[in-house]
C-alpha cells in the first residue's frame, strides 16, 4: 500500500454567489486542474440568515454536474423542466446540466438559523456536455453509513467503499464521495484509488493527515463532530489536496474530526468556463451564451 503524500493545504475564501449569499470557495475558477474532474467546492454554512436567504434564483447551467449536500437548514429547488423539490437535512441532490437546464436554489435555515451544507461541481466529459439534463434526489435515510468497530462512520453519497455502493450513480467521472467522522485519538486509514484525484475538507474537528514526511496539522472547527448537526460555531476551513499513492491516513485530534473525502477519474480535457457553463473550447462557450441570448439555449441551440 502507498501512502498519498499531502500536496498542500489552503483555507477556504470567503466569497459572495447568487443575489448575495456569502459563502467560503474551497476551490473554483482559476487552474483547477489539480482537482479534475471536479471544479469548484463552496462551503455554505452560515447562522446568520441575511447572509444566504438571497439565495441563487433562477440561472443557466451546461456542461457540468452539481451536488448539493445539505448538513442543516433545506434548500428549494425548482428548474426548467418543472421539477420542484426540497432537500434537508442529510439529503443530496445530484443535478446533471448537460446540455442546458436553467434553476434556481434557495436555502432556508432551520429553526435555528442555520444553512449548513456543500456544493460540489463535477465537470462532465466532451462525449457528454450535451447530454440529457436530470435530477438524482437522495433522502438521508437511502444514504449508507458504514460503521466501524473503533467507531469510524462513513456516509457514502456516491461510489464504492469496503463493499457498499452509495445511492447516486450514473456519474461520468465514477466519483467517490464521503461524509467521514474519525473518533477522538484514532489513526484512521481510508483506501483511495491510485488514478484518481483526491481531496479532503474538514468541518468539524482537529486532525493530522499523515504525510510521507510526517504528520500536518490542520486548523478546523473545534467541537460537536459526532453530533447529526454540525457545530454552530464557525471556525477555519480547510481543504488538503493529495497527490498519487492508494490511501490516506489521518490522526484525529481529541474532539474527533469529520471531513468529506472526494476522489474521481482525471477527464484530462481542456476547460472553457466562464461563470455556470463549462465548455472544452471558447468557440462552443459563446455559442452557449449565443444561445441564452437567443432564447434556444434548452434545446441546444435548437439541433
Amino acid at each position: 500500500m502507498s501512502l498519498r503524500p499531502v500536496k498542500r493545504i489552503v483555507q477556504s475564501k470567503p466569497t459572495v454567489e447568487g443575489a448575495g449569499v456569502h459563502l467560503r470557495r474551497a476551490f473554483g475558477f482559476g487552474d483547477t486542474s489539480d482537482f479534475d474532474p471536479f471544479l469548484l467546492l463552496d462551503d455554505f454554512r452560515s447562522d446568520v440568515p441575511a447572509d444566504y436567504l438571497a439565495g441563487f434564483p433562477w440561472h443557466p447551467h451546461r456542461g457540468i454536474e452539481t451536488v448539493t449536500y445539505v448538513l442543516a437548514g433545506s434548500v428549494e429547488h425548482g428548474d426548467s423542466m418543472g421539477n420542484r423539490g426540497v432537500i434537508a437535512s442529510g439529503d443530496v441532490q445530484w443535478m446533471t446540466a448537460g446540455r442546458g437546464i436553467v434553476h434556481q436554489e434557495m436555502p432556508k435555515g432551520d429553526e435555528a438559523g442555520r444553512m449548513h451544507g456543500f456544493q460540489l461541481w463535477a465537470n462532465l466529459p466532451a462525449a457528454l456536455k450535451m447530454t440529457a439534463p436530470r435530477y438524482q434526489e437522495i433522502k438521508a435515510a437511502d444514504i449508507p453509513e458504514i460503521a466501524d468497530s473503533d467507531g469510524t462512520r462513513v456516509r457514502l453519497v456516491c461510489g464504492n467503499f469496503r463493499g457498499a455502493r452509495g445511492p447516486v450513480d450514473g456519474i461520468a467521472a465514477e466519483p467517490t464521495y464521503l461524509d467521514v467522522s474519525v473518533p477522538p485519538g484514532l489513526r484512521k486509514t481510508l483506501p483511495v484509488e491510485t488514478a484518481r484525484s483526491a481531496f479532503a475538507y474538514i468541518f468539524a474537528g482537529a486532525g493530522k493527515f499523515c504525510n510521507a514526511s510526517g504528520p500536518l496539522a490542520v486548523p478546523t472547527e473545534s467541537a460537536g463532530w459526532a453530533e447529526t448537526a454540525p457545530p454552530p460555531e464557525t471556525g477555519n476551513r480547510s481543504l488538503i489536496l493529495f497527490d498519487r499513492g492508494d490511501e490516506v491516513t489521518v490522526q484525529a485530534g481529541d474532539q474527533g474530526v469529520r471531513f468529506l473525502l472526494v476522489s474521481g477519474k482525471p477527464l484530462q480535457e481542456p476547460v472553457a468556463w466562464y461563470g455556470p457553463i463549462v465548455m472544452n473550447t471558447q468557440e462552443q462557450l459563446r455559442q452557449a451564451f449565443a444561445e441564452l441570448e437567443q432564447g434556444t439555449f434548452l434545446d441546444g441551440g435548437g439541433a
